[in-house]
């Protein structure tokens, strides 16, 4: 791995134009204040109760996600160029979805191996030929992105099943708001608290044709035990739409219904952060007490909205990434304007093979893996590690993928011992309704707070940061921003 960018200081000692205000803070703030800080922040979040639980840890069921006080900044040009990224990528893979649940091209082109999709556990065969509300799959994507260099974005994976996070990104710019907003009022920062607005038009946007009027939506989540629950509840309230477990909804002639004091209510949108195989037990696991009883025939016969749609887990898939940028080239006739992390598919002989040989020097992941669990980091990784990982690959290597271990971009975070870099990455949100797609102007910002580590998932160990996009034109910029403007609108008129 080489040298990290630092995406506030140059090679040569010399801060990064938009991080100029910021480096002037962190040298003006006596290190007390800034201490100081970072406990108000704690004490709010406590307040505010935004916990994440960890399974299987019985001595931290509920911790907080620890919260760094410096900001990531992020030009309004570099932004320009990552949001039309970020808007064909999603575009492509709603694209690519309904196609792998309809005729199938891509696999009748030979662009895709037929097993990769069709015998992927996340495909789910009882969504072909079916046509979802408005033809959009991905009503809700967080993309997840790292950056090595001053130019370029790096997609690093594709959530789209139940993309978590959202609610931390709004408590980030709130809490920031209030404990540096001399800091604050210095920058121009895209809004980022309109995001429930977004998030309310859009579902209202794909509620189905059947809808009587304006549209029920509600919220269904697994319960006060599952991990995001806070998030749950705390969009939920944003929205101004019921929080409902399967247990507050009822299916009768393919209808859902909710259960209130004043009698049965239409529902017609379900923003559910509840997985395919749980959501009724009639048409997947039959063991599910989290689900709703005749959902998926509700769905089918087209009487309610699911965001996001079922089976669009298949597109989270790591060997499917692999091929995302043969997605866009295929559907939209476009090269991508993000790159891919350089991928070796484990189930390739020849790159089983790379893989074994180099394995110390490797990211290996397995493909329905998240919260960076079932990885190996090679650089760091022990001798016995690396025996377990290689006899893992040689047992099941259709199961893994593996990626150069990337020099991720550092951003300057307050840690007890003073001001330091950390690794961080990016999870912008895009919302995709049939009114249009959005992008709100910055995401969450996940940093690895232990020196050396590229592991930011909360789960072990991460924090998050507020990030902000602020206004840094220059003449080329503008010339950037109205290049990137232009290709959305063209791909907005496109998709109509």
């Amino acid at each position: 791995m080489g040298p990290c960018f630092d995406e506030m200081t140059l090679p040569d000692g010399e801060t990064r134009a938009v991080y100029e205000k910021i480096a002037r803070w962190l040298r003006e703030t006596p290190p007390e204040h800034l201490a100081l800080r970072r406990g108000q922040a704690e004490l709010l979040f406590r307040r505010i109760g935004i916990t994440f639980a960890v399974y299987g840890n019985k001595d931290a069921a509920e911790r907080l996600i620890p919260f760094d006080i410096v900001p990531r900044i992020i030009g309004r040009a570099e932004w320009a160029k990552l949001e039309a990224g970020l808007f064909q990528r999603v575009k492509a893979l709603n694209m690519f979805l309904a196609d792998i649940y309809g005729s199938q091209e891509i696999l009748k082109s030979g662009r895709l191996p037929p097993d990769i999709v069709l015998q992927n556990p996340f495909y789910l065969p009882a969504m072909r030929g079916l046509k979802v509300p408005h033809d959009i799959y991905i009503q809700i994507a967080g993309i997840d992105v790292v950056r090595i260099d001053a130019n370029d974005f790096y997609v690093l994976e594709d959530n789209l099943r139940t993309p978590s996070g959202v609610s931390y990104m709004l408590e980030n710019r709130e809490v920031m708001m209030r404990l540096a907003p001399d800091l604050f009022a210095e920058h121009r920062v895209a809004p980022v608290e309109n995001y429930p607005d977004s998030l309310l038009a859009t579902l209202r946007s794909v509620a189905p044709d059947t809808t009587p009027g304006e549209p029920t939506i509600v919220l269904l989540t697994p319960g006060q035990y599952n991990s995001a629950y806070y998030e749950h509840s705390f969009l939920a309230d944003r929205l101004g739409v019921e929080l409902v477990e399967g247990r507050d909804l009822l299916v009768r002639d393919d209808v859902v219904y909710m259960r209130t004091t004043e009698g049965p209510k239409r529902v017609d949108v379900i923003y559910r952060r509840i997985d395919d195989a749980f959501l009724d037990p009639l048409a997947f696991r039959p063991d599910s007490v989290l689900g709703v009883p005749g959902l998926f025939s509700a769905y089918k016969a087209g009487n309610v909205t699911l965001a996001n749609a079922v089976g669009t887990g298949i597109g989270d898939d790591k060997a499917i990434y692999s091929y995302v940028p043969e997605i866009v080239e295929f559907y939209l006739g476009e090269k991508p304007i993000l790159k891919n992390v350089p991928t070796w598919r484990c189930r390739e002989p020849e790159a089983l093979a790379y893989v074994l040989a180099h394995l110390p020097e490797l990211v290996v992941k397995e493909v329905n893996g998240s919260g960076g669990y079932g990885m190996l980091i090679g650089p760091h990784a022990t001798q016995a590690e690396l025996a377990l990982f290689s006899e893992k690959l040689r047992t099941d290597p259709n199961n893994f993928i593996a990626q150069p271990t990337l020099a991720l971009s550092t951003c300057p975070t307050a840690l007890d011992s003073g001001i330091a870099p950390r690794h961080v990455d990016l999870r912008p949100f895009v919302l995709s309704g049939s009114d249009g797609v959005r992008v709100v102007p910055g995401g969450l910002t996940r940093v690895a707070l232990k020196e050396g580590s590229l592991v930011v998932n909360s789960s072990q160990g991460g924090g998050t940061k507020d990030t902000w996009v602020v206004e840094d034109w220059r003449a080329e910029d503008q010339a950037a921003f109205l290049d990137a403007m232009d290709f959305m609108a063209q791909s907005q008129i496109a998709s109509h």
